[in-house]
C-alpha cells in the first residue's frame, strides 16, 4: 500500500516559522531504486539560515521558561504522533533512502524510544550541590541550555540520527535548526517538522532547512548558533571542528569508522560469520558502524571465509519497496563507483574475490574478499558499502595491532569462547564501543554512544551523556552576608 502523500504541505518548501518557500528554490526527491521523482523539497541558502537563527534565538527564551511538565508533554505527544504516522514515514524511508522495510521499522521504533527518553529529561535534576571551604557559603552547579543548537544529519539513518540530537537538545531548553541531507530531507526532516508542529511545539523553536554545503557552512558559522551537532564524514567533521574551535563554539562530532570484528581461535565460527554478515551487509553497508574489516585467526580463516561467502550469496538484492529483499540500492552512483573502485584496486593488489563484486544500476551484490593485507585500499579506507574484507592474524597481539592500525576508533567486536579474554582484549582496543560476541552495528538509546580518534571528538549521545552534551555548566555560589576582604 502506498502511504506516501503527494502534494503535502512541505512540497518544495522548508519549515521555518511555518512552511515557506526557500531562497534556494525547490529540488526533486529521487528514488534510488528506480530513478523516479517522488516529490520535491525546498533547498536552504545562507539567508534562510540567518532568518532561522534569529527566530530560534528569540523563541528559545520562551521555550526554556515554559514549565518542565509542559515541555515534556509536547515531546510525549511528538512520540505518539511519530508512531501513529509510522506507515507514511516508513514508506518515505524505504523509497527516499533505499532502506528495507525491516530497517525502516527498526529505525522508527528506535527514534520513538529516543523521544520518550528525551521527554523524561526535563524532570531530572538540573545540577548538584557542592560543599564549600567558606563558612555559610552554598555552591550550586547547574546545567543551562546553550541557546540555539544546529544539527547536521546524514542520509543513511536520517530519522534516528536527526532525532538523536534534536530531541535531547529540545528537552533541555534549546531551540534547534536541523539541516538534513537533501537525499533524505523528507523522512529525516520535513516529516519530523510536521510531527513537532502538530504536537504543539511553539513556532520558531524548531526549524528544518535541507541544503548542501553552503547552507551547512552558514549554520556552522552563524554567531547565534551556539553548538553544532554533526554526523557525517571525518573530512567534513574536521573542517567543522576547526571553524567551531576558532569561534569557541561547542561541537559534537560523530564521524566515520573502519570498524573491525576480531575472530579469535576459540570462537564459534558459525555464529561469528552470522555476525560478520549482518555487520557488513545491513543497509548495504551504509552505516558508520559497518563491519569494514574481518580479522580472523589463521586456524579459522578458511572456514570463516567459506561460511561468510555462503551467507553473502544467499542474500537478495533489489527494490525494497516492491520486493522482499535483504539489501536495497546504494544511495547514488558516486557512492557505488567509489565502492567498486576500492574493490577493483584491492583485487588488483592481490585480494581474492569469493562472492559479489558486481552491480546492476545502484544494486551492489554483497561482496567477500580474502587475502586482504593492511596496505590494500579495502583495509585502509572506510568502505560504506556491502563489502567484507578478511585479513588473517596469528596472535592476540597482532589482532590488536591490526585493529588499532586504523586512525578511526568508532566500534569493534570480538568473538571468543572466553568472556574474560574478550574483556581483556577490549581494554586494549582503541574504540569508543566494543562488543564481545556480537557485531559492530549496535545502538541503545540510553547508553553513551561515540567514538575515538578520527571517529569523533569524544562527544557522546545517549542517556546521561545527553545532559552535558547539549548544555553548558554554570557555578553559582550564595552566601547570606557579604564577605569582607582585606581591601
Amino acid at each position: 500500500m502506498n502511504n506516501i502523500k503527494q502534494n503535502s504541505v512541505w512540497e518544495g518548501r522548508i519549515f521555518s516559522d511555518g512552511w515557506v518557500v526557500s531562497a534556494g528554490g525547490a529540488s526533486s526527491v529521487i528514488e534510488p531504486s528506480t530513478g523516479e521523482t517522488i516529490g520535491s523539497i525546498g533547498l536552504g541558502l545562507p539567508e534562510d539560515i540567518d532568518r532561522a537563527a534569529k527566530s530560534a534565538a528569540s523563541a528559545q527564551e520562551a521555550w526554556v521558561s515554559m514549565p518542565f511538565d509542559q515541555r515534556a508533554a509536547i515531546l510525549r505527544e511528538a512520540a505518539r504522533l511519530l508512531r501513529e504516522r509510522a506507515p507514511e514515514i516508513n514508506d518515505w524511508n524505504i523509497r527516499e533512502c533505499g532502506s528495507t522495510r525491516a530497517k525502516a521499522e527498526w529505525e522508527l521504533h528506535a527514534t520513538y524510544e529516543q523521544l520518550l527518553m528525551a521527554a523524561a529529561m526535563p524532570m531530572q535534576p538540573e545540577g548538584a550541590l557542592y560543599p564549600s571551604a567558606m563558612p555559610g557559603r552554598m555552591n550550586l552547579s547547574r546545567q543551562l541550555p546553550i541557546g540555539v543548537v544546529g544539527v547536521i544529519a546524514p542520509w543513511n539513518f536520517p530519522i534516528l540520527l536527526s532525532m538523536r540530537s534534536v530531541a535531547p537538545a529540545l528537552a533541555v531548553g534549546n531551540a534547534v535548526i536541523l539541516k538534513p541531507d537533501p537525499q533524505s530531507a523528507v523522512s529525516g526532516g520535513l516529516l519530523l517538522a510536521r510531527v513537532f508542529e502538530d504536537a504543539g511545539l511553539p513556532s520558531g523553536v524548531f526549524h528544518v532547512i535541507p541544503g548542501g554545503p553552503v547552507a551547512g557552512d552558514a549554520l556552522v558559522r552563524h554567531p547565534q548558533v551556539g553548538m553544532i551537532s554533526f554526523t557525517g564524514s571525518t573530512a567534513v567533521g574536521r573542517a567543522i571542528g576547526q571553524i567551531c574551535g576558532q569561534m569557541l563554539k561547542k561541537v559534537a562530532l560523530e564521524l566515520g569508522g573502519n570498524n573491525a570484528i576480531v575472530i579469535l581461535d576459540d570462537a564459534d565460527v558459525d555464529a561469528a560469520s552470522s555476525n560478520g554478515a549482518w555487520g557488513s551487509f545491513l543497509h548495504q553497508g551504509q552505516i558508520c558502524m559497518q563491519t569494514g574489516r574481518h580479522l580472523v585467526h589463521r586456524s579459522l580463516a578458511e572456514e570463516y571465509a567459506a561460511k561468510l561467502a555462503e551467507r553473502a550469496r544467499k542474500l537478495q538484492v533489489g527494490n525494497p519497496y516492491t520486493d522482499q529483499v535483504h539489501l536495497g540500492p546504494l544511495i547514488n552512483q558516486k557512492q557505488r563507483d567509489r565502492i567498486d573502485d576500492i574493490v577493483r584496486k584491492s583485487i588488483a593488489a592481490g585480494a581474492t574475490l569469493l562472492a559479489g563484486g558486481e552491480y546492476t544500476n545502484l544494486f551492489y551484490a554483497p561482496t567477500v574478499l580474502t587475502g586482504v593485507t593492511a596496505d590494500m585500499p579495502v583495509f585502509q579506507e572506510e568502505i560504506f558499502g556491502p563489502v567484507a574484507p578478511i585479513t588473517v592474524f596469528d596472535s592476540d597481539d597482532e589482532a590488536v595491532e591490526l585493529v588499532n592500525g586504523s586512525p578511526y576508533g568508532l566500534a569493534a567486536a570480538v568473538h571468543t569462547g572466553s568472556l574474560s579474554r574478550g574483556l581483556a582484549l577490549s581494554s586494549r582496543i582503541r574504540a569508543g564501543m566494543v562488543h564481545v560476541n556480537d557485531q559492530t552495528v549496535n545502538n541503545e538509546f540510553h547508553v553513551p554512544f561515540g567514538g575515538m580518534g578520527a571517529s569523533g571528538n569524544g562527544g557522546r549521545f545517549g542517556g546521561p551523556a545527553n545532559f552535558h552534551e547539549f548544555t553548558q555548566t554554570q557555578w553559582v555560589s550564595l552566601i547570606e552576608k557579604p564577605i569582607i576582604y582585606p581591601f
